[in-house]
This record gives structure tokens, sequence and C-alpha cells, in this order.
């Protein structure tokens, strides 16, 4: 098995602007935008602009930053979904349960008692998306 970086990926491809995204940050160094198949409302996907398939290949430089983007963009989703708590994922290969071989993190904001939906449960309604965004947009702007 190849664990080399294949940039024809979906995330690589979001950030050629090959397909579009309901963004919600973005700087030099990273993206964050919404998950087209949320497991739960505000899930939402920070990536690194530089390719990486995963933690353990990253540019370390560039994981800080990402980091960095995670933890400000976390706070932004919870407080736009009045979370209770927030779940990060970040899986490495597929033993790891990684499906999108670009280095990426998924942030759901939680609710005490609501279960996570699965993953694989069908694409979201766009404008649902772009409203989810736009909340997330307005909380970190705030």
């Amino acid at each position: 098995m190849s664990t080399a970086y294949d940039p024809s990926n979906i995330f690589g491809k979001i950030l050629r602007g090959e397909i579009p995204a309901h963004k919600v940050y973005e700087d030099e160094q990273t993206l964050a935008f919404m998950d087209v198949m949320p497991q739960g409302e505000g899930h939402t996907l920070v990536v690194p602009k530089a390719p990486a398939r995963g933690l353990l290949d990253a540019d370390p430089e560039s994981l800080a930053a990402l980091i960095r983007v995670v933890q400000k963009v976390g706070r932004a989703v919870k407080q736009a979904f009045q979370a209770d708590g927030l779940t990060l994922f970040q899986y490495n290969e597929p033993a790891g349960g990684q499906t999108v071989f670009h280095l990426h993190f998924h942030l759901v904001p939680r609710h005490e008692g609501v279960p996570l939906k699965r993953h694989e449960g069908g694409m979201a309604d766009q404008a649902v998306l772009a409203e989810h965004a736009a909340r997330i947009r307005a909380a970190l702007e705030a």
C-alpha cells in the first residue's frame, strides 16, 4: 500500500477551488469548512494547506499552525451551537479510520445526551450547511 500523499484527494480539490465548500475560516496555512456528512450540527473540518497525508508525515511548523486554528475554530463552533462540549477526531490510515488521505481534524459540537450521527449517514442539505457556516463565521468575528 502506498502511503504517499495523493493531491487528487477531495480536500486537495477543495483547497484548489475545484470543488465548492462552505468555508468558515481561512488563512495562509489552513482552511476550515463544513463537513458534508456531519455527525452533528456544526461538524467542521480543519485542514492544512500544505500537503500531508496524516499527522505523522505533516511538517511540524504546518502542524503547529493547524492546531492553533483547530483551537480557534473549535471555540467558535462550541459558541455558535451553544454546545456543552466539543469532540475532536483525527484519524490516520485506513486501520485508524481515515477515509480522506489529507490531514484533517473534525470538530463536532456536543450536547449532553445527544449521540453522534453516523458519518456515512448521507449528505447534508447545502442550505443548512451554509447557515451553519455563517453561524461559525459570526462567532469567529465576535
